[in-house]
């Protein structure tokens, strides 16, 4: 059995996990012994949330919704490259931006993220998109 650690990715806290994994499928998590952050102990999410990985009905590539080709709203979901998910969005945020102002746009982020990725997401928000409209789940 193999043992991997990895950052817990429940909370921006920073807890160290000690995966073992078996067959290519995570069988059990503990928490890092002298680990700074959490010396060994891991809240319900870090010992037991981690069934998703090996879930076979996960998202493994990026969806848009399409009728005839195209983008629409009232189209189905089709699988599309990175590339091409990606170019829409940035097309749609320009467009928002274009004709309705940044302060149409917010980022939503996350507290599972680590401080130094909410740092960029803000900076993207503020310094590119040129809105303060910027929250995160973590205030509650």
């Amino acid at each position: 059995m193999d043992k991997k650690r990895v950052v817990c990715p429940y909370c921006g806290t920073g807890c160290n996990i000690d995966l073992l994994v078996e067959n290519n499928k995570i069988v059990k998590a503990e928490g890092t012994k002298d680990h700074p952050v959490n010396d060994s102990q891991l809240c319900l999410k870090g010992l037991y949330g981690f069934d998703y990985v090996s879930g076979t009905d996960r998202l493994v590539s990026p969806l848009i919704r399409k009728k005839d080709g195209k983008f629409s709203k009232d189209g189905e979901f089709v699988k599309a490259s990175w590339d091409e998910a990606l170019n829409l969005i940035a097309s749609k945020i320009k467009d928002a931006k274009d004709n309705f102002g940044p302060d149409s746009i917010v980022g939503n982020f996350s507290a599972r993220s680590n401080l130094e990725e909410n740092y960029v997401a803000q900076k993207l928000m503020r310094a590119v998109i040129g809105t303060n409209n910027v929250d995160h789940c973590a205030r509650v």
